[in-house]
């Protein structure tokens, strides 16, 4: 059975379907069977980043309603044989969704799949409360800013409350994500640094993704970061972050500020 993962936050553009991809390939090449689902109704980005735009035929929608079944709305991916998609709609909106109809499909995918990753859309209404709804564990994804980090508290207060196994007295396991650090930023105060965030947030770590054009070249090219530059800072990051939710006792690694030549002989001088 299935376990069931959101991938969520309170603010959009965090980095949100860009983790639901590379989480999703990493588990896939570790030898796990993975579905991802994008519950972000009206907009569909998912399929974009995996490169599956014109693959598209039936999406969640039609599932929920039963235009389609679900074998036929779902897509496997052309690079990864156990890497599936249930694309979105983009010509209906997020109240198409039911409550009975998720929790049907949701069903569904639990008895194929070892893991069910569902991408929210940002913040608290119909499509982010139904994406968490059946949620096992949760991805609160989150950037080192203040407001990024104000809201993704009160995601956890919803996942806390809004959730099935909350209604039934037991936990969705959290983990914090933090996107688009940038050491030297963080250095000179124009961030929050990990303590900051860690602090406020109270929940475990799940891994530190930097600021790099790397993910954007991945998203341009309709290819996860893991897949696309498996080398880059990105990709070891959500693998690293991959492991960890697989139970291993990974080391973090926190990024550290790298100085260019000049910046070095600069400071040689001022020495």
């Amino acid at each position: 059975m299935a376990k069931v993962l959101v991938v969520t936050s309170g603010k959009g553009g965090v980095g949100k379907t860009t983790t639901t991809a590379a989480m999703g390939a990493a588990l896939a090449q570790a030898g796990e069977k993975v579905v991802v689902v994008d519950f972000d109704v009206g907009l569909r980005n998912l399929d974009l980043v995996l490169g599956a735009e014109r693959r598209v035929v039936f999406d969640l929608i039609n599932v929920v309603h039963g235009v389609a079944k679900l074998p036929q709305a779902l897509i496997r991916d052309k690079r990864l044989e156990n890497l599936w998609l249930l694309p979105a709609s983009q010509t209906k909106d997020k109240d198409a969704l039911t409550e009975d109809g998720v929790g049907r499909v949701i069903h569904e995918l639990r008895k194929t799949f070892d893991w069910v990753i569902c991408d929210s859309p940002a913040g608290i209404e119909r499509g982010a409360m139904l994406a968490m709804r059946y949620a096992d564990e949760a991805i609160i994804v989150t950037n080192p800013e203040v407001s990024s980090v104000r809201d993704s508290d009160r995601i956890i207060g919803m996942l806390d409350s809004k959730t099935v196994r909350a209604e039934n007295g037991e936990r969705v396991e959290k983990h914090i994500l933090i996107t688009r650090y940038d050491a030297g930023r963080a250095a000179r105060g124009e961030m929050l640094s990990i303590d900051d965030v860690l602090e406020i947030l109270a929940t475990p770590l799940l891994g530190i993704v930097p600021e790099s054009q790397d993910v954007l070249r991945a998203s341009n090219v309709g290819c996860p970061v893991t897949l696309n530059s498996p080398a880059s800072a990105p990709a070891r990051a959500y693998h690293d972050a991959m492991r960890r939710l697989l139970g291993e006792e990974v080391e973090m690694q926190i990024p550290v500020e790298r100085k260019g030549l000049m910046n070095l002989l600069l400071g040689r001088r001022a020495a």
